[in-house]
């Protein structure tokens, strides 16, 4: 029988959770507060397209690099320990891409900012856990988690926006130095120390091969354009890419405890809900780096402005998720997981028609983002319930990593995907127009300049080209996850109506989710 937690235990643990839910704030700001601010970063810093994307990406690989391997330190040195590191080394970082002068050391920075923040946002669920022991206090604590990580990830888009119009973009990274100074702190005061005497050797070979296969795809498809999709070059990065994801899929069957046990996907419900996984991040958060482009580039936005219509966006993100839940326990996941994918898929076509509208403005898309929005509340815990539920107790936390590392690989691949859309449905445009443009090579510079929102706005052909490069980003998206959706319905079969519904547990139904990251992205 669990012994009644004390006053003093219980202030001890209150404090505790506000050092966790400030890192978790921390992790979702700096997630969705950088979009925004992307177009001032191509003014003041002189960045191109391409930089853009990997301002973007280096943070998202850079996660996926430490997703499986935090939870094993931690386990193994000590769980407030990595945390308070990661804490340390996420001011660190912030700081260091607050004080970028180009760039280059802001997208090193970024890389750097994401191995830190990944861990640290892990790290959160693990504390929590051992902090937090009895049932109704426990489910009180990832309550207020969950709800904080949603606050940061939702408010994000309209706190640079503001932290732009009242001083300047490095204070996008600057402030959460502060926040993490006390986040540290507190949890050098207040979080109990705790490990675990049997934690697993760490799957180097997994970590690595899984890294290297990501990044080489991303970087194919970032840079193709200017190497040639058939050159050599981007051809043998290709080819070192799917090498290195064969050798990871080799080395997880060899492992005695691998990061990924493949085994599990032949359990319908997970598989299906992998997809769902997959789904989000091929459509809804990959667009939303493209969003803010679009609002200050065709449309005239100041950063302001397109942070209160990207709020429009995530904001149902929060408030769709009790529907999600009574969804899910009414009709289980082979309803909820379609359900929510369909949805954002319409929304998606919905800001096509309002994007590409002869007189298109913020209004005429805001029907789509919203319902958008509304489709990611609908399938995040859906998706994250039934990737844990699917599978026993034991093996919850490897089918979380694997729910985590989906998500994180196909945001990474389709930042770059859908990156590549919008630049090629510029140049395509600017092409038509013909004699405004000498060569292929001026051609391809002057998509990328448009792409990245340099453009004045008078000028109609450039703000005609950027929208309709957006228009194939969305069409990309859209018709991608309604295909996701359709393929997730059939995939989870007729017979797992009841078996998808997810197992009640504190973590799951209190959070949403049963992994940190996995509220996130």
């Amino acid at each position: 029988m669990t012994p009644t937690t004390t006053p003093s235990d219980a202030r001890r643990n209150s404090i505790a959770l506000v050092a966790v839910c400030l890192a978790s704030l921390m992790f979702g700001l700096e997630i969705s507060s950088v979009p925004v601010i992307l177009p001032v970063l191509e003014k003041r810093l002189h960045a191109d397209f391409k930089d853009l994307q990997w301002i973007m990406n280096a943070y998202t690989i850079a996660c996926t690099t430490v997703l499986m391997a935090t939870g094993t330190l931690a386990d193994r040195f000590g769980r407030r320990r990595v945390f308070l590191i990661c804490i340390a080394a996420f001011a660190l970082t912030s700081l260091l891409c607050g004080v970028a002068s180009n760039v280059a050391v802001l997208i090193v920075g970024r890389f750097l900012q994401g191995m830190a923040g990944g861990a640290m946002f892990i790290c959160t669920v693990a504390v929590l856990s051992h902090q937090f022991r009895e049932g109704a206090e426990r489910s009180r604590a990832f309550v207020a988690w969950g709800v904080i990580s949603g606050i940061g990830l939702g408010f994000g888009p309209l706190i640079g926006g503001l932290i732009v119009a009242v001083s300047s973009w490095p204070w996008v990274f600057l402030i959460q130095v502060p926040l993490a100074v006390v986040s540290f702190l507190l949890a050098w005061t207040y979080v109990r120390e705790s490990r675990d005497p049997n934690a697993e050797r760490l799957d180097l070979a997994g970590i690595v091969t899984l890294s290297v296969a990501v990044f080489a795809l991303t970087y194919a498809i970032t840079q193709g354009p200017d190497l040639g999709f058939a050159s050599p070059t981007a051809l043998a990065i290709f080819a070192l890419g799917v090498a290195a994801f064969a050798a990871f899929v080799f080395v997880e069957r060899r492992h005695a405890h691998p990061m990924f046990d493949f085994s599990v996907f032949r359990i319908r419900a997970f598989s299906s809900a992998i997809i769902g996984c997959i789904g989000m991040n091929f459509s809804y958060w990959p667009l939303m780096i493209y969003l803010p482009i679009y609002f200050q580039g065709a449309l005239g936005y100041d950063s302001t402005t397109s942070g209160l219509f990207l709020l429009a966006y995530t904001l149902p993100f929060l408030v769709m998720t009790p529907l999600a839940e009574h969804l899910l326990q009414r009709f289980g996941a082979r309803v909820a997981v379609p359900l929510g994918l369909a949805t954002i898929g319409v929304g998606f076509l919905l800001v096509f028609l309002g994007g590409t509208a002869a007189q298109a403005s913020g209004w005429t898309v805001l029907p789509g983002i919203l319902l958008a929005g509304m489709g990611i509340g609908l399938t995040n815990s859906p998706v994250t319930n039934t990737t844990t539920a699917s599978v026993s107790s034991d093996r919850a936390g490897m089918a979380s990593g694997i729910d985590v590392s989906a998500r994180l690989i196909a945001l990474a691949i389709n930042i770059a995907v859908m990156g590549l859309l919008l630049q090629e449905g510029v140049r395509a445009r600017l092409a038509a127009a013909g004699g405004a443009v000498a060569d292929a090579a001026q051609l391809r510079a002057a998509a990328e300049s448009i792409a990245a929102g340099h453009l004045d706005a008078s000028d109609l052909l450039a703000r005609a080209a950027l929208t309709q490069g957006f228009g194939w980003a969305l069409l990309y998206g859209g018709l991608g996850v309604l295909a996701l959706a359709a393929l997730s319905w059939v995939v989870f079969g007729a017979s797992t109506h009841t078996a998808a519904k997810p197992a009640q547990t504190p973590v799951a139904d209190a959070a949403g989710c049963a992994n940190a990251a996995s509220c996130s992205t």
